[in-house]
């Protein structure tokens, strides 16, 4: 399982180095085998070992192709899925196509999400984030003002 925050740096190459506690999970559940695919949500990246992957593209390989919907989310999660192998240092290398979707570049974020890693740009992480806690903040504040009848 995945989780946690973890900031890295990309190399020149496109390469990022797992920390060390995600690398175990990578060896213990995929032999350093790795899929990584885009986000159809965030402009961020799906990092997933080969057999977490596995039992992904088997839900989405029995969607109908007839209903549009299912069909985009096939064409995009799978015909984005590029298979990677994490070498003895622990480096990944993310294809060039992918680091400009995510327009990733030398700082990266790694958010572990139980059954994969998101991979973000450190920029775009941090505007997500800020936008994200507003967000929180006013349901927070506005369910407290409806709650005790308060108006501030």
């Amino acid at each position: 399982m995945f989780r946690g925050i973890n900031s890295v740096n990309m190399d020149a190459k496109g390469r990022l180095v797992l920390p060390v506690r995600h690398r175990e999970t990578v060896m213990s559940n995929g032999s350093g085998q790795l899929i990584i695919t885009i986000d159809t949500r965030e402009k961020c990246l799906l990092l997933y070992p080969l057999c977490e992957w596995e039992s992904v593209q088997q839900g989405l390989v029995v969607l109908s192709n007839m209903n549009k919907s299912a069909r985009l989310l096939q064409r995009l999660l799978i015909g984005h899925a590029t298979d990677m192998d994490m070498d003895a240092s622990g480096r990944v290398l993310i294809p060039p196509m992918l680091r400009d979707f995510a327009n990733l570049s030398k700082k990266l974020v790694l958010l572990g999400q139980g059954n994969k890693i998101e991979v973000w740009s450190e920029e775009h992480w941090q505007n997500q984030l800020s936008g994200w806690l507003d967000e929180i903040s006013n349901d927070v504040l506005d369910d407290c003002h409806e709650f005790t009848g308060l108006s501030v």
